[in-house]
């Protein structure tokens, strides 16, 4: 990461600070990206499984800000997998967000459904749709979401294109070490969702008293140890004090040692998901 952000291999450069709209419509409305809007971002990643891509345009609607100021991230979904699928999925995505391009478009996830045995010729036809887009100039950028290693690998003997990015769950006590050092070796930007992890990883005794060390939030903590390990983080907020917060990328470093002691934290905060395996559920997991 760079003071301007982060920049893929292609060379397109992506703001450092990134809004994730996943339930940031649960009202119907778009004043939460609205906020966010007014809070500096520029940069928002939606899919269509979100259902905030109209809520989105919307926003960016109101703003009165002209489209290329923003960078816009979108995904297609598990149903909307295969060379014809993918066409149809982007092009009403482009309806829904009201724009002619997309910044940034990605498949969400590698298997339409655990245990799926032809999932390898499926993603590579996917990402051959992919590779169209944007050599004809709709996409910026192209990539991949919740895929691991063994999934990345089968892309590559396939595509001409390399994937530009891979975005995965990371906080600290979930960092998927192997993925990111994989996708790092590869110059494959790795984007985190759910940056923060969840209250458990917020409430913490070695996150809570690393805040205390820094004079910062939890929050910030979680935000710090992405960015200084090479991952762009994509937090959500609805309060725009939390906005404006998690926009900061830079206003401290964590000593190395400290690092060292989030990288090897037990397991915690994990959302359940995992591509190729059912969904496990907590039910005290927040």
């Amino acid at each position: 990461m760079s003071g301007e952000g982060f920049t893929l291999i292609n060379g397109v450069q992506l703001p450092a600070g990134a809004f994730g709209t996943y339930k940031a419509a649960d009202g119907k409305s778009a004043d939460v990206i609205s906020l966010a809007i007014g809070a500096g971002y520029r940069y928002f990643d939606t899919a269509s499984f979100y259902g905030t891509e109209e809520y989105l345009a919307e926003a960016i609607g109101r703003s009165g800000i002209p489209r290329n100021e923003f960078f816009i991230t979108s995904k297609l979904w598990k149903e909307e997998m295969g060379y014809k699928n993918v066409k149809e999925a982007f092009e009403r995505s482009l309806q829904r967000l009201k724009t002619d391009y997309l910044d940034l478009y990605l498949i969400h996830w590698p298997l339409p459904y655990p245990g799926c045995t032809d999932w390898r010729e499926l993603d590579a036809e996917t990402w051959r749709a992919l590779e169209e887009l944007y050599r004809e100039g709709k996409v910026r950028a192209i990539g991949l979401s919740n895929f691991l290693p063994h999934h990345i690998e089968n892309i590559l003997e396939h595509c001409e294109i390399p994937p530009m990015v891979d975005q995965i769950e990371y906080h600290p006590g979930y960092s998927q070490e192997a993925a990111v050092k994989y996708c790092q070796e590869k110059e494959i930007l790795v984007q985190a969702w759910s940056p923060l992890g969840r209250t458990r990883v917020l409430q913490d005794p070695l996150i809570l008293s690393m805040a205390e060390k820094y004079g910062v939030s939890p929050a910030k903590i979680c935000l710090a140890f992405a960015v200084q390990r090479g991952v762009q983080p994509l937090p959500k907020a609805s309060s725009q004090e939390r906005m404006k917060e998690n926009l900061d990328l830079c206003s401290f470093e964590m000593e190395q040692e400290d690092i060292w002691k989030l990288v090897t934290m037990p397991q915690t905060g994990w959302s359940g998901e995992h591509p190729d395996r059912e969904r496990v559920r907590y039910e005290d997991m927040k």
